[in-house]
Order: C-alpha cells, then sequence, then structure tokens
C-alpha cells in the first residue's frame, strides 16, 4: 500500500493506493478521503494549450477567432468559394501570424473584420455560407 497526497479543488487529501500485480483483481474496498493536515495548497498548474485547429465554432458557418490578436491579411471576398483548411486571413498574436482556416467548404457570405483590426477570442471574422 502507497500513500500519497492529492489537491482536489484546492483540499489536501491523503490517499492510500493499493497496487495490483498479474491478473488477479482483487475487489476493491471503498473508502471515504481523509483532509490532510491544513496548510495552504500548492497553486494549480495552468493547463497546457489545446492543439491548433480551424478556427469556427461560433455558429454553423461562422469562423471565429481563436485568440485575442490584429487582422493582418484578409485573403478572400465576399463571394468567394472556399474548401476546407484553406486560408482566409491572418491573425497576428503575441508576435506571431497565425492563419486562420476555412472548417468546411463553404461561400464567403461575410467579412465582419477589416485589416488592422483588434478582435478578441470568440469574434466573428468570417461567416461561411
Amino acid at each position: 500500500m502507497r500513500m500519497f497526497k492529492v489537491v482536489v479543488n484546492g483540499t489536501e487529501y491523503e490517499v492510500a493506493v493499493e497496487e495490483v500485480s498479474g491478473g488477479g483483481a482483487t475487489s476493491p474496498t471503498p473508502t471515504a478521503p481523509q483532509p490532510a493536515a491544513s496548510r495552504p495548497a500548492p497553486a494549480a498548474p495552468k493547463p497546457a494549450p489545446a492543439a491548433p485547429r480551424p478556427a469556427g465554432g461560433g455558429g454553423e458557418g461562422t469562423v471565429t477567432a481563436p485568440m485575442p490578436g490584429t487582422i493582418i491579411d484578409i485573403d478572400v471576398n465576399v463571394g468567394d468559394a472556399v474548401t476546407r483548411g484553406q486560408k482566409l486571413l491572418v491573425l497576428e498574436a503575441m508576435k506571431m501570424e497565425n492563419e486562420i482556416v476555412a472548417p468546411h467548404d463553404g461561400t464567403v457570405s461575410e467579412i465582419c473584420v477589416q485589416a488592422g483590426a483588434l478582435v478578441n477570442a470568440g469574434d466573428a471574422v468570417v461567416i461561411l455560407g
């Protein structure tokens, strides 16, 4: 049996864990976790950033900004037919240029931003029909 300290929602618990070797499973004995001695809990680590993905998700056909930044370049016009993965515009964030691509095939029905515009995460940038 090994003892571990686990922090859940800022409360520290001591947890006993038994290692089961081979294929012989034993029936678990449930025990309620006991709060550990009171002391300040360490700061929770920040979650890892999500893997890059095509922008979109604000609604069917709405392409949204994945992060706050400045629109540097717009590569499409209203009425253009686009294919999944095609570059729609370039968003500069933290000194990096990020290509915002079409999440699916469609036709550009509206461009919601202009070059030089500041956007927040989740702002609509292009609407595909």
